[in-house]
């Protein structure tokens, strides 16, 4: 396991450089002045041209290349052109916000997914087999942003349930930063103003999220469950005399968890990346936010920055999943 581990780890390193490499020339070959829309069309050409210097923009693509991965060997992802700090500050400040929410929205996934999933496979061919289908066909097929300014509609601007958008109202301070999280900071605090309407604010974006979650693990869960509760061994336990929850429960789900560990780990990645538009549409500070920000300011270095940091959250979640892989079925080895 140790020396798959590090060979996986090597490669690791291979596909963030790919990566890097392929976003970092990609960003800079487009037809785009991220200094000139900063600065503004007003700006004098020896402003733009000075600010470009000042970037080292000025210099062959190569060499800005080259002197990337120097600052890259150094921990430096370069400093944002739209925020004017180091974006490896920036992902610290904003990523946090992006792990509540994906956290947030995991879970209500795993609470209704799994259940749909094994209810559906215990009642396959009934009724709520052919509900948990639909729900999960629609989940899969519905635009996030679409649900998200549905959800605004009718629980904020219709019947004025759920508040609006962003993390908290513009009138409430925020309590002091400790750990960047939001909910820990606002219990650290004692203020609890801010957490009752934190968790408010958290509910229709961890719902948008959540739902998607749920339809793809609904799916893999019912299929999982279906397939092993067609073994010898669950058939067995039943002619035993054991009741079915136990033999649910205990025989068929505990066998049938290996996929659905799968698209845990590949859904969580995806919240953490994928809150896009999400964030976007209800306004939350998190990193998907500021990657759109950066998109749509041409911010080389943050555009870079986040991409690297993507996927290496991606490989990251891969490594773990194939790790719970063997522990959840010992026969399993990898060499």
């Amino acid at each position: 396991m140790f020396a798959y581990i590090v060979r996986r780890l090597a490669w690791m390193v291979v596909v963030l450089w790919g990566v890097l490499t392929i976003t970092f020339f990609v960003a800079r070959v487009i037809p785009a002045d991220p200094v000139g829309a900063i600065l503004g069309p007003q700006a004098p050409p020896e402003a733009i041209e000075a600010e470009k210097a000042r970037w080292g923009l000025d210099k062959p693509i190569y060499v800005q290349y080259i002197r990337y991965l120097a600052g890259l060997a150094q921990g430096d992802l370069g400093v944002s052109l739209r925020t004017r700090r180091p974006v490896l500050q920036d992902i610290k400040q904003f990523f946090p916000a992006t792990v509540e929410l994906a956290l947030a929205a995991l879970l209500i996934g795993l609470i209704m997914g799994i259940g749909l999933g094994v209810i559906s496979a215990v009642r396959s061919g009934q009724v709520v087999d052919h509900a948990a289908r639909v729900f999960a066909i629609v989940g899969l097929s519905m635009p996030a942003f679409w649900l998200g300014l549905l959800l605004l509609l009718v629980f904020y601007y219709s019947l004025g349930w759920l508040p609006g958008p962003g993390q908290l109202p513009y009138w409430l301070p925020r309590p002091p930063r400790v750990t960047g999280f939001m909910f820990l900071d606002s219990l650290i605090a004692g203020d609890w103003t801010a957490f009752g309407s934190y968790l408010k604010h958290l509910i229709m974006p961890a719902f948008t999220l959540g739902w998607l979650s749920t339809a793809s693990i609904t799916r893999i869960t019912r299929s999982s469950m279906l397939e092993v509760l067609r073994e010898e061994y669950v058939k067995t336990a039943r002619m035993k005399g054991l009741r079915e929850t136990s033999v649910v429960m205990k025989h068929a789900f505990k066998n049938a968890l290996l996929p659905v560990v799968t698209i845990i780990g590949i859904r969580l990645a995806s919240l953490l990346e994928g809150a896009v538009l999400t964030e976007t549409v209800f306004a939350w500070p998190g990193l998907g936010r500021y990657a759109t920000h950066a998109f749509l300011s041409i911010d080389f270095n943050a555009v870079v920055g986040v991409a690297l940091f993507m996927a290496l959250l991606y490989s990251g979640s891969n490594l773990v999943v194939d790790i719970l892989y063997a522990y959840l079925n010992p026969k399993i080895r990898y060499v």
